[in-house]
């Protein structure tokens, strides 16, 4: 058990509630964006951003996940709502995605989740850091002409992610331009060692600055007409007059058409992209966890379900957990849970009270925030590590992250998959693969022995033996017998190790006396220096 679960959620509040305000600016101008492309009113993106945070970051078993509207989904709810003729019945639809993702939840589908092999995941992070970088840089000038939270290369505005840079340079904003180098200026200097051992500065993000520098440069601009922002340069959510208005912009499904096969079929479109991306991002975000704990993917079916069927009956969006989010909450520094739910609170709250103060935020403050982000997910070291496991783990790495580049998410990850498993069958075809484990979980004592080849196809099993360890127990992994182990089980043992530290579990590995394979040196080292 973590710390954070022994503690209770509310222990945390000191890093949790900072992360989840940070989260909220990030998420507002996505949320909002995703819906604009999504050919949906803006107020859904909202919704389904508020229904992510509190629904889903309640009922997920992830603590650093954030879900909300994805841009994976744009282009599938744009042409469902032009085929189904209107958004009411389109909502149906999403009811409908949901409720077949809890069925998936419950049939146990979430295991699909651990047969992505380490080189493919990093490589989804490095590519989204890659293209959220190149994607801000026109925000970060003032030329907003693609949406926020857009990842596909070729964009709606008839350019792609390489040529609107060049376009860009037509119409540079000089007033956004210093916003987002002030901010820069701001964020660099907050990741400096000496700011952080100032006490303040531990507890004021320096996002939460630069989105309050953003709005005061923001109204002193609006005095000097060659630096002032225009409306598309801002975040825009919708304002409503009065309490019954902000309700009013809640939105009923139209069940009129639930015989149709059109309805399902879109429903079931969803549910499984939106599944795939979720399990996918969890992967992701469990990588990134500092403690190294990991998420039930079933269980995190079940949240997604129930959050659709939420937001499809009050409006929203179809829902997966967003990378972009969950990489925000865990680099603000976010714990647990409560800071998914919290961003969510704060979404809520400041869409009904105060939407005319969110409406001065710069999109260039945020794309400030959104560079950082980027960079903390392609770091130059991840390259050079990568690298050195060797091109069967460099090469899927690279084609994930260049497909996603120039093509979208899930096309980048499908790409970086099948070159995975082509070696993968190469070094089968070599090798005879054989996986055997001897459990024995009597007397809180567990014998893991590993096979000859053991490959990341045998995530799922490890993941499931380790995750039987009660806490105070004695684990031996015995790889004697084992000539090659995948870098995935070794991520995977090197996590089981970190979390055993926080769970009173002692870990002792025994290694192979002959030592004369490469890789058999690489799986095992990290654990000599252990023995």
């Amino acid at each position: 058990m973590s710390i954070s679960q022994k503690n209770g959620l509310f222990s945390t509040l000191k890093q949790d509630v900072p992360a989840s305000i940070v989260v909220f600016l990030v998420a507002v101008p996505l949320c909002l964006g995703i819906a604009l492309a999504s050919g949906a009113p803006l107020f859904s993106g909202i919704i389904a951003g508020i229904v992510g945070g509190i629904v889903v970051g309640a009922l997920s078993g992830s603590q650093l996940g954030v879900s909300g509207p994805a841009a994976g989904l744009a282009v599938i709810v744009l042409s469902a709502i032009n085929e189904l003729g209107s958004f009411e019945i389109f909502l149906a639809a999403v009811v409908i995605s949901g409720v077949i993702q809890l069925i998936l939840g419950y049939a146990k589908a979430g295991i699909i989740g651990y047969y992505f092999p380490s080189s493919v995941i990093k490589g989804m992070l490095s590519g989204i850091g890659i293209i959220i970088i190149l994607k801000q840089i026109p925000h970060g000038f003032g030329y907003d002409k693609d949406y926020e939270g857009s990842l596909k290369f070729v964009q709606s505005d008839g350019h792609n992610t390489l040529s609107e840079i060049y376009h860009m340079f037509e119409a540079i904003s000089p007033g956004a331009a210093i916003i987002t180098a002030l901010s820069m200026v701001v964020l660099i200097l907050w990741e400096r060692p000496f700011m952080k051992r100032i006490k303040l500065f531990q507890i004021v993000q320096g996002p939460l600055v630069v989105v309050t520098m953003g709005i005061l440069l923001n109204m002193l601009f609006k005095t000097i007409p060659s630096l002032a922002l225009n409306t598309d340069q801002v975040v825009a959510v919708p304002v409503a007059s009065t309490i019954a208005g902000f309700f009013g912009q809640f939105t009923t499904p139209d069940f009129s058409q639930i015989l149709s096969p059109a309805v399902w079929t879109i429903g079931a479109t969803i549910a499984i992209v939106a599944s795939l991306e979720t399990l996918l991002c969890l992967e992701a975000t469990d990588k990134l966890d500092p403690q190294k704990r990991v998420t039930p993917t079933n269980r995190e079916l079940k949240a997604q379900g129930i959050g659709n069927i939420i937001s499809g009956f009050i409006g929203g969006l179809p829902i997966t957990q967003v990378i972009v989010r969950s990489s925000t909450n865990i680099q603000s520094g976010g714990q647990t849970k409560m800071s998914a739910i919290l961003h969510g609170v704060i979404m809520l709250i400041c869409a009904m009270a105060i939407p005319n103060v969110l409406n001065l935020i710069p999109l260039a403050s945020l794309a400030a925030i959104l560079f950082v982000v980027g960079y903390k997910l392609a770091k130059p070291a991840l390259f050079k590590q990568m690298y050195a496991l060797g091109k069967e783990h460099f090469i899927p790495f690279m084609v994930t992250i260049a497909g996603i580049i120039f093509t979208d998410l899930l096309v980048g990850i499908v790409l970086g998959l099948v070159v995975a498993v082509m070696y993968i069958l190469y070094n089968n075809y070599k090798k005879p693969f054989l996986f055997e484990s001897d459990k024995h979980l009597n007397d809180n004592y567990l014998h893991l022995e590993l096979a000859e080849d053991v490959t990341f196809i045998n995530k799922a099993s490890i993941l499931k033996t380790l995750g039987q360890v009660p806490d105070g127990s004695k684990v031996m992994i015995d790889a004697s017998r084992s000539i090659n182990i995948c870098q995935d089980v070794i991520e995977i043992i090197e996590e089981f190790k970190t979390s055993a530290e926080y769970r009173n579990i002692e870990v002792v590995i025994k290694e192979r006396e002959k030592k004369g394979i490469e890789n058999q040196r690489r799986a095992v080292e990290f654990a000599l220096k252990e023995i």
